[in-house]
C-alpha cells in the first residue's frame, strides 16, 4: 500500500502551536491533504497524553485511529472524495535536549516514536524524573542526546528515534550553532540505533548524499506543522503494509521506503547564511570571504545549511550517489494564492482550494498526479503552474537567519497579463 507519512507534528500543548491543534482538525486536515498516517505530537504532555488514550482506538499493530463517533463528524463536514480516506496515528513527540558537551552547549532536536500506550507511558516516566514534561509539549531536557536514546529504547520494544531537522542551526544535530559533525559523535556507541534522519524544510535528500557517512541513513521529511493547515508542506512516502513495526522496518532496511515529498530547499528558513535585521543573505563562499561577519554590523552570520553541507561534503555537487524518490512541492494555497493574488491563509484562498479538492481529490494527489488536463478544465492558470512544478520549473529566493524562502510558478507580472481580457483565474 502506497501511501504519505507526515510524522513530526505538533499539538495545542506545544508553544506557539495553533488552538486548532487537535485530534479532529488534524484528522479533517489530514483527509484533506491526503495523509494516511500520522504522528500524535507531543505524547510526553500530560493533558494531550490523556486525550489521546480517551479519544484514539487501536487499529493496525501499533497505530491508532479516531473513535468512530468523532471521525463521523469530520466525515459529514468534508466531500464525498476526500471524506473515505483512512487516517491514522503513530505515537509521535519531539524532544529537545540541551546540555554541554565538548566545551559546548548542545541544543539538539529530537524525535521519538512509541509502539503503544505502555511503552509511551514508560518513557514519559522517565523523561517526568528530569523534567517538567506539563510545561510544553515539546518538552526541554537537561540531558544528553546519547541518554535520550539509551531511555527511548529502554521504554519499549520497537520505540526508536529519528534525529529532527539535522541541519538547523540552532537545535539540528549537525547544524552551524550547537551541533556535532557526525551522527556518532553525538549518539557515541548508541549510534547504530539511529537508521534515519530528517531533512528539514531547508535541505533535500540530494543535498545530504553529498556527505558519504549519511549514505546508511534513510532520509524522512516532515512538517512540523504548528498548526493543521501546515500538515503535508512535507511528507515521506512508503509502500508497506499500514504498520507501526512495517514503517519502522522500511527505515531500518529501506525495503517499501519509497522517498519524500520536499519543499524546494531554497524555500526553508535557514538554506543560506545572513543576518536577517541587517537584511543580509549570503551565498556560503561569500561568508567564508567575510570571516562569517555580517558586512553592514560586523556581527556573527547565522550560518546556513548549505554551507553546513558543504563543510562536512566529501562529494562535490552533482555527484551521483544513493538516494531515494525524491518530489519537490508548493503546498497548493500557496499556488492559488500566486494565482488570486492574495494571502494563502485569506477565505479566497480557502474556498479555492475547498472547491478544488471538491472537484479533484486530495491537495497532494492535485499536485502529484491529477491530469493537468483535467486542472486546466478547472483553471488553465493553475494547470500552467502544476505542469511547471512536476517539472521543477520554479522561480527560488532563498531564505536565511528565520526567513522563509520565497517559490514561485510566475514571472511578476505574468499572471496579470494572462488574465488581461478578464481570463479566468480559478473557478471564476
Amino acid at each position: 500500500m502506497r501511501f504519505h507519512a507526515d510524522l513530526h507534528l505538533h499539538s495545542k500543548h506545544s508553544r506557539a502551536c495553533s488552538k486548532d491543534a487537535d485530534l479532529e482538525h488534524l484528522t479533517r486536515w489530514a483527509k484533506r491533504k491526503g495523509v494516511t498516517l500520522m504522528g500524535t505530537g507531543d505524547f510526553t504532555h500530560p493533558v494531550w497524553f490523556e486525550r489521546l488514550r480517551e479519544s484514539l482506538v487501536a487499529a493496525e499493530p501499533g497505530l491508532f485511529r479516531l473513535q468512530e463517533d468523532l471521525e463521523a463528524d469530520i466525515v459529514g463536514e468534508l466531500p464525498e472524495n476526500v471524506a473515505s480516506a483512512p487516517v491514522r496515528f503513530m505515537l509521535s513527540v519531539e524532544v529537545s535536549t540541551v546540555y554541554r558537551r565538548g566545551g559546548r552547549t548542545r541544543k539538539i532536536h529530537h524525535l521519538v516514536y512509541m509502539p503503544d500506550f505502555e511503552s509511551a507511558a514508560e518513557s514519559n516516566g522517565r523523561l517526568g524524573r528530569v523534567a517538567d514534561l506539563s510545561s510544553d509539549g515539546r518538552p526541554t531536557l537537561s540531558m544528553d542526546a546519547r541518554d535520550l536514546l539509551e531511555a527511548t529504547l529502554d521504554s519499549g520494544e520497537g520505540a526508536y528515534l529519528v534525529p529532527a531537522h539535522v541541519w538547523t542551526p540552532w537545535f539540528g544535530l549537525l547544524g552551524s550553532k550547537s551541533g556535532f559533525d557526525s551522527v556518532e559523535e553525538c549518539y557515541g556507541e548508541l549510534s547504530d540505533r539511529i537508521f534515519a534522519l530528517e531533512t528539514g524544510l531547508s535541505s533535500d535528500p540530494e543535498m545530504n548524499r553529498r556527505v558519504s557517512a549519511l549514505d546508511r541513513y534513510r532520509m524522512v521529511s516532515y512538517s512540523d506543522a504548528h498548526s493543521p493547515p501546515m500538515l503535508a508542506r512535507e511528507t515521506t512516502v512508503f509502500d508497506t503494509e499500514l504498520d507501526y513495526h512495517a514503517v519502522r522496518g522500511a527505515l531500518e532496511t529501506g525495503e517499501g521506503h519509497l522517498g519524500s515529498v520536499e519543499f524546494f530547499p531554497e524555500g526553508g528558513k535557514y538554506h543560506l547564511d545572513g543576518h536577517r535585521k541587517c537584511g543580509v543573505r549570503l551565498e556560503p563562499e561569500e561568508t567564508r570571504e567575510r570571516g562569517g561577519r555580517c558586512p553592514v554590523c560586523g556581527r556573527p552570520l547565522t550560518v546556513g545549511v548549505l554551507s553546513r553541507v558543504e563543510d562536512l561534503a566529501d562529494r562535490p555537487e552533482g555527484t551521483e550517489a544513493p538516494v531515494a524518490d525524491v518530489e519537490h512541492l508548493v503546498p497548493l494555497p500557496q499556488i492559488v494564492s500566486e494565482i488570486v493574488g492574495t494571502g494563502p491563509k485569506t477565505k479566497r484562498v480557502r474556498a479555492e482550494v475547498d472547491r478544488l479538492t471538491a472537484e479533484l481529490g486530495p491537495e497532494l494527489a492535485i499536485l502529484e498526479r491529477v491530469p493537468v488536463a483535467d486542472i486546466e478544465s478547472r483553471s488553465p492558470l493553475l494547470a500552467e503552474a502544476v505542469a511547471r512544478l512536476r517539472e521543477g520549473k520554479v522561480i527560488r529566493e532563498a531564505g536565511y537567519d528565520g526567513e522563509y524562502g520565497t517559490i514561485r510558478l510566475f514571472e511578476p507580472g505574468e499572471v496579470d497579463r494572462r488574465t488581461a481580457g478578464g481570463a479566468p483565474t480559478l473557478f471564476e
